[in-house]
């Protein structure tokens, strides 16, 4: 959530920072602002609404200067308006400061500050860590180093933060606690960041801060040091990101430029993991653990949202393959029920940005508790990847539209692939089922690229049904997770209430939904529980009810009950819920597109959930 971009070098820093706030549109915001310095002088603009607000603000004005930061805004503390915007300025002018996350004790420190006389114009918790700087910088008599070290050392909660201090021109600092911020290191010229979107137009070298780091900028020189003021090494890493990635390339949205790029993005996450021939699966981030996971008597897989529904499909497929009891658990959950971890447990994190804040919680918390901890996400460099024991970047590219699509399709396959490798090492999969399983793999990308086909009916459909005010999505066996993932994507992009539910349930309270006017989404390609969902069909049919189905090529029995259906290749179960769910995200972005709706900023969402 939110966006950090700073700039400090020989350039105008403006039209980059601003730039910058637009690259991370992406993550969730609702007011922007920009803190522009040049020498002693700083100008500050703000304002509610979107980045294009605060760039039409700034428009006209002198806004001169080779040292800026700036910040897009998703609000926890206090409502989004002009004062609550970041950058937020100290009482006495001395400390600007933007931040994400959230400062757990503020109201303690903000009390004692109120008793100290300082005061406060916003209701953030970011002027109380901007006034506690000064105040310790003031009372103390100290550099802004040493004061921004010990207001961090006195706070609770996370942080990503960039500050400037006006008394020392020339240089920024940054600092993180369990929220993401990136350095991007270029010549005579330094970046800051949230994530690299911003940076990779200007530099492919980048440092990712880990938690308790302090980075002292300047345009020439960058100083990593720990909040315990220890001196620390930076690591300067590759980006491996085209700034054509972040681009919608003349799709009108990024979602489906990303619901199109998945022929693509299932390749590149198995790109170099087949080996020749198909004679076996290589997943090198695992080698090492493969054996232990084997012969593990439990994982345990936690992840929030759109990941959580890829865990509950991997729940599936891992049991159907290699035999070992899988429990899925939300994230936002999972470490505030005591739970049981027992040696030899394995506990699988999936998040696609790597920094989502209640399953990179949960990833520490299994951790203490001894577990083997193993990570499947998207962001090379991202806090989970660096948390986790070990795990497997699904290499799906940047995924910009927060309703995510890609990374569904993406992680199950991951899934897929680890459970056919343990299986194989088990001794449960031979050598010629083993083989097969590869080769419908490598075959999927071709699948879905004909799957994608469907979306002319999608947009057919789409303006019959704009208007509804509820839907209902069913499925069964490991197509449940998918009419989960469907409701998922309606309701987030079109704001149209929706619900997903194993079909058997039905008739346990949602039937008493169903009338003429209620659309009911039913996934029904060819797998184990096909008759079964069959009955279903026909339970709704009875109560006059509207059946959207997706279905298997060529299916003769549900095709003719259906009032639409919408069709994809056929394939093998494991991999059904991947080819299902490609109609159901099109549907739902075709209708948020009808309804009006901002299809890659749905109101009240954030693409990286930092906050808990």
């Amino acid at each position: 959530m939110c966006g950090i971009v700073g700039y400090i070098g020989s350039r105008q820093a403006c039209d980059i920072v601003i730039n910058g706030l637009k690259r991370l549109e992406y993550r969730g915001y609702d007011s922007a602002g920009i803190a522009i310095c040049n020498g002693e002088k700083t100008e500050i603009f703000k304002c509610a609404g979107r980045v294009r607000d605060l760039e039409e603000m700034v428009m006209g004005k002198n806004v001169s200067g080779t040292m800026a930061m700036g910040h897009t805004r998703w609000a926890t503390h206090g409502e989004p308006n002009e004062i609550n915007a970041h950058p937020q300025v100290s009482y006495r002018g001395h400390f600007i400061v933007v931040h994400n996350g959230i400062i757990e004790n503020y109201a303690r420190i903000k009390s004692h500050l109120e008793s100290r006389d300082v005061k406060f114009t916003s209701q953030t918790d970011t002027e109380v860590l901007a006034n506690l700087m000064e105040h310790l910088y003031l009372e103390g008599d100290l550099s802004a180093e040493q004061a921004i070290i010990m207001a961090l050392n006195k706070v609770e909660g996370t942080y990503g933060i960039a500050v400037y201090c006006r008394d020392e021109p020339g240089k920024m600092f940054a600092a993180r606690q369990g929220s993401p911020l990136v350095i991007g290191v270029g010549e005579g010229e330094n970046f800051i960041a949230s994530d690299a979107t911003p940076i990779v137009e200007y530099t492919q070298r980048v440092i990712y801060l880990n938690d308790d780091d302090l980075a002292v900028i300047s345009k020439d020189e960058m100083v990593l040091k720990a909040i315990k003021n220890k001196s620390v090494e930076p690591e300067v890493k590759k980006v491996d990101l085209k700034i054509g990635e972040i681009d919608k390339e003349g799709y009108p949205h990024f979602m489906l430029k990303e619901i199109f790029e998945q022929p693509r993005a299932i390749h590149d996450t198995f790109r170099g993991r087949v080996l020749p021939n198909q004679a076996g699966l290589m997943l090198g981030g695992l080698h090492k653990v493969f054996d232990t996971m084997a012969a593990s008597d439990r994982i345990l897989i936690v992840a929030c949202g759109t990941s959580w529904h890829a865990g509950l499909v991997g729940e599936y497929i891992l049991e159907e393959y290699c035999r070992i009891p899988v429990e899925v658990e939300y994230a936002s959950e999972f470490r505030y029920r005591d739970p049981i971890i027992k040696k030899g447990d394995i506990v699988l994190a999936i998040s696609q940005s790597g920094e989502t804040a209640d399953t990179l919680a949960a990833v520490k918390l299994a951790k203490e508790r001894g577990a083997l901890v193993l990570g499947i996400c998207n962001v090379v460099g991202s806090s989970i990847s660096r948390e986790t024991n070990a795990g497997v970047f699904t290499h799906a590219g940047p995924e910009i539209g927060v309703a995510s699509t890609k990374a569904f399709t993406t992680q199950v396959v991951t899934l897929a692939m680890i459970a056919f490798e343990i299986g194989y090492r088990k001794g449960l999969l031979d050598e010629t089922h083993y083989r097969s399983l590869i080769g419908e793999l490598v075959a999927l990308p071709e699948k879905v690229e004909k799957a994608l086909k469907v979306n002319d009916q999608a947009l057919a459909l789409a303006k019959i049904y704009k208007d509804s005010t509820n839907a209902l999505y069913l499925g069964r066996g490991l197509l449940y997770p998918v009419a989960l993932e469907g409701a998922l994507k309606l309701k987030e992009i079109s704001y149209i209430h929706a619900e997903g539910y194993p079909a058997a349930e039905m008739k346990h309270g949602p039937i008493a939904l169903i009338d003429e006017h209620m659309p009911v989404v039913v996934v029904a390609t060819k797998e184990n529980s096909y008759e079964k969902i069959v009955s279903n069909i026909q339970e709704v049919k009875a109560r006059k009810g509207k059946i959207i189905a997706v279905v298997t090529e060529g299916d003769q029995i549900i095709s003719k009950m259906a009032d639409y259906v919408m069709e994809v290749p056929e394939t093998i179960t494991v991999f059904a819920p991947v080819l299902a769910v490609i109609p159901l995200q099109l549907f739902s972005y075709h209708i948020a597109v009808l309804r009006g709706c901002n299809v890659d900023q749905p109101r009240n969402l954030a693409k990286s959930v930092t906050v808990e």
